[in-house]
């Protein structure tokens, strides 16, 4: 049986083919530019064309930085956090240089190379620093206690009752309810392991399977799932813990204040470069019984996904013909910045 994994995890560079973080780059680049004209420009009018001039080297350099560290991230990533930080600093210098020498031989060079390159330098490492920051900002330190909420959220009805299930087959089934309590066991596991690592969407699954026993176990034939993973690629990575709680959502909403057997569908296949996973549950409106949900749990998977996918995830929940659906959708990856 494996342990809980406890180690802290070490700064890691943001994943450099990310679009959000491209997006994040050139914005913060250009806002840093402005800025430093505005600080060092006295006469404000001035600084619409000085920011022109300046324009015809940041554009190249910024074009240039952003093809060379998207060739350059799958071997930054496996470098350590501060030889990757300095070397990205050093490619940037260096594109900086070249740019440089090309537009001085045009005659279009607004600036001495050293202060090209002493800005260069600067801007990289603001935005590395604010990449840092806001990874930290999400998962560690003070938003830690968010992100393991949703790992430790598992209703004390649901282990009460899977509990006292198992106990009604101890004598009567010992063989199924011995299985039962692995499979809790298991999800506790999960539920208590660190959140900020990446897991195969194979475990995920098998996660999903184990919890659907032990609620069917509890429910009877009033919940029926409907599996839909032959698309389902099982190498893809994705946060863990994203999927299983919208199961229980689905069971808790869906299946329980009903009396008659309800059907829950969990759907999830690969589209392209995408993986979509989608999970439906039956919607009674103001039906009696009918619980009313709150969104801390979606708003906790869709804060894990940024920390890990930032803008290319994509998470929504609507309600269509009576049933409730929810879809994440994340780029197809089988590899996870930082890992070999």
């Amino acid at each position: 049986m494996s342990s809980i994994s406890q180690n802290l995890h070490a700064d890691v560079l943001p994943d450099l083919r990310n679009l959000g973080v491209i997006a994040r780059v050139l914005l913060g680049v250009h806002l840093l530019a402005f800025g430093a004209l505005l600080v060092s420009e006295p006469a404000w009018p001035q600084i619409p064309m000085r920011f022109a001039r300046a324009a015809a080297v940041l554009e190249p350099l910024v074009l240039l930085s952003v093809v060379a560290l998207y060739v350059a991230a799958p071997w930054l990533a496996r470098l350590p956090y501060a030889h990757g930080c300095a070397m990205v600093v050093a490619i940037e210098v260096a594109l900086a240089a070249l740019v440089h020498a090309v537009a001085a031989q045009s005659g279009g060079m607004p600036g001495s190379l050293g202060h090209l390159l002493l800005l260069t330098a600067l801007a990289s490492l603001t935005l590395l620093a604010y990449f840092r920051l806001r990874a930290r900002a999400f998962s560690p330190a003070l938003a830690e206690a968010r992100l393991q909420a949703l790992q430790a959220r598992i209703r004390p009805h649901f282990l009460f009752n899977s509990l006292n299930a198992v106990l009604s087959l101890v004598r009567r089934d010992p063989r199924r309810a011995e299985q039962a309590l692995e499979d809790l066991a298991d999800l506790f596991r999960e539920l208590m392991a660190d959140g900020r690592r990446f897991v195969r969407l194979a475990d995920e699954i098998a996660l999903l399977e184990r919890y659907a026993g032990i609620e069917k176990l509890r429910l009877g034939e009033r919940l029926r799932i409907v599996w839909d993973l032959d698309g389902a690629p099982s190498d893809a990575l994705l946060p863990p813990m994203v999927l299983q709680p919208l199961l229980e959502n689905a069971v808790y909403h869906g299946v329980e204040p009903a009396t008659e057997p309800s059907e829950v569908v969990v759907r999830i296949s690969r589209r392209g470069d995408r993986v979509l996973a989608r999970i439906e549950n039956p919607f009674r409106g103001d039906a009696p019984g009918q619980r009313s949900g709150n969104r801390m749990a979606l708003e906790n998977i869709g804060e894990r996904l940024r920390l890990f996918f930032d803008a290319e995830a994509r998470l929504e929940s609507a309600v269509e013909a009576g049933r409730y659906r929810v879809e994440i959708e994340v780029p197809y990856k089988t590899s996870a910045p930082g890992q070999t």
